[in-house]
């Protein structure tokens, strides 16, 4: 089973290169977390999702996630690897005296609003023991998702070219056969469509009308 960690900007700032107009953009970024969080709580390898974040608890508490503030306060990686160590130490909550966490850990991009459980189970499912493995974005450059088998440290390095840095430390290639949904993150419009043409999940596709006008021709 795994421990998945999720780390959500506060929407203010996030999706800046998202053209939409701010109440749009900051909702759009709200629908995508809340979509991509109600997939991996879905995936039946997940024991746990644990959400680094700052913004509203109740968005993923109501979905079956586990909220931790941004105690770091340090950018992604810090987040990611805070939201790791309390999934570690404590799955069952903080200060609820869990047993240690036995299963693997995974960070997980949090704009990914067509994926479906089944594409994450396939890719946690062939992590092999003893390894972490990286899937990379559909444009090649960046990272959705960081494995790390039992054991294993995680040692998140999101960020621009994410990929190449997660390969150069020793994780596996898993980009092979990763479903769309998982490798379809949004930063810009052309990403949103693409996500749309996929099918988003609930909260994402019920601000479609709002998009129309927005997105470019499919």
């Amino acid at each position: 089973m795994w421990a998945v960690v999720i780390a959500v900007k506060n929407r203010a700032a996030a999706k800046q290169r998202l053209a939409l107009p701010r109440p749009l953009r900051t909702a759009v970024a709200r629908a995508m977390a809340m979509d991509t969080v109600s997939a991996v709580v879905g995936c039946p390898l997940v024991a746990t999702v644990v959400v680094v974040t700052d913004e509203n608890p109740a968005d993923f508490t109501d979905l079956g996630a586990r909220v931790v503030p941004d105690a770091p306060a340090a950018g992604l990686n810090a987040a990611l690897r805070h939201g790791a160590a309390l999934a570690a130490a404590d799955p069952a909550g903080v200060g609820r005296g869990a047993a240690i966490f036995e299963g693997g850990l995974a960070a997980l991009a949090g704009d990914l609003p067509a994926l479906r459980a089944c594409e994450l189970a396939s890719a946690l499912g062939a992590v092999r023991r003893g390894e972490r493995a990286v899937v990379a974005d559909a444009g090649g450059g960046g990272t959705t998702l960081l494995a790390a088998s039992p054991g294993v440290d995680l040692r998140p390095r999101f960020g621009t070219e994410s990929y190449l840095r997660h390969l150069a430390d020793g994780a596996r290639d898993a980009t092979d056969g990763a479903g769309q949904g998982l490798r379809t993150d949004v930063d810009t419009l052309p990403d949103l469509t693409a996500a749309v043409v996929l099918g988003p999940g609930a909260h994402t596709l019920a601000l479609l009308p709002d998009l129309l006008d927005w997105l470019p021709a499919t």
